[in-house]
């Protein structure tokens, strides 16, 4: 999934749906001849072609998200058996038939298509209903997951998601009027009277990113995706991630460290011996867009695309 998560003042849409870091994954991935390859977070498709075009491979896609199913269908008639797509989430990766990838990419975060879709409520740039759901078929949407939670809990979401220092006085003033909002543009009018700001970066970015990530429960599905993940790697075959939010890439920088059997972190304790090397680190920094490509897709801009190659 092309994935953002910030928004700035300047209009979103305005550059259309552009995978990101393509050149970059594609150089990872180094698609091969007969070869299959899992792209985890289908969205448009970007990558997905980009790979089927690089070598006559074939890939298998998910999505959670139903309207990339319906986009998946245009790829199937395009590619024939050289592409497959279930929609199934994350979590749900060892329900896939298929394994033994040479390559599995994550685009973390949520897509242009759907930030540029006024009726999914992901963006307060285009004023529509507070849903936010990955799923729009199933669960609460946005709206009626705030109205279901006390001022505590919306504050610790703030807070643990959206990294947001504002996080109590943004909870206290969206459930002041949670009873009298119904749109995406209220509820960002709310939180900028709460906490208004003179940045580039719109007041409401990292509330909207925060209450996002917990309706949709995004770090767990990541977090047991990526063993899932690594598990159905072929030897040698190489897992890459894009992150767009800090603790999105934290959570796959530690995964690939221990795999790679290097410590975690500067408080990770474990005894070297106690330590197993599964994977090579194929990214000591995470790669991050080019100017170029800065200037050519500002969506972007805080993208970060890490890779392992399994042993």
């Amino acid at each position: 999934m092309d994935s953002t998560c910030e928004e700035t003042l300047q209009e979103p849409g305005a550059n259309g749906h552009k995978p990101v870091l393509l050149k970059e994954v594609v150089r990872l991935l180094n698609p091969s001849k007969s070869q299959t390859y899992l792209d985890c977070t289908f969205g448009g498709g970007g990558h997905t072609r980009a790979i089927l075009e690089s070598a006559d491979c074939k890939v298998v896609a998910i999505d959670r998200d139903p309207a990339a199913a319906a986009r998946a269908e245009k790829f199937k008639a395009e590619f024939g058996d050289r592409f497959e797509f279930y929609p199934v989430r994350f979590s749900q990766l060892d329900k896939l038939q298929t394994k033994g990838y040479a390559g599995i990419l994550f685009d973390f975060g949520v897509s242009s298509f759907q930030l540029d879709d006024a009726s999914r409520g992901f963006s307060f740039m285009r004023n529509g209903p507070i849903d936010m759901r990955m799923n729009n078929s199933e669960g609460p949407t946005a709206l009626q997951f705030i109205r279901s939670i006390d001022e505590f809990e919306l504050t610790k979401i703030l807070r643990e998601y959206g990294e947001e220092r504002r996080a109590k006085k943004i909870a206290h003033r969206i459930k002041e009027v949670d009873g009298h909002i119904s749109t995406t543009a209220e509820l960002a009018s709310a939180i900028a009277e709460a906490a208004p700001s003179h940045e580039k970066t719109h007041p409401a970015t990292r509330a909207f990113q925060a209450i996002r990530i917990a309706l949709n429960g995004e770090l767990d599905e990541i977090e047991s995706a990526l063993p899932k993940a690594f598990d159905i790697l072929s030897e040698g075959g190489i897992m890459a991630a894009i992150s767009f939010h800090s603790l999105e890439d934290r959570i796959t920088k530690r995964f690939f460290k221990k795999v790679c059997g290097l410590p975690q972190g500067n408080f990770d304790r474990t005894c070297a011996q106690d330590r197993v090397k599964l994977a090579e680190l194929l990214t000591r920094k995470p790669i991050t867009p080019s100017e170029d490509e800065l200037r050519d897709n500002p969506r972007s801009r805080s993208s970060k695309l890490r890779a392992v190659r399994k042993d």
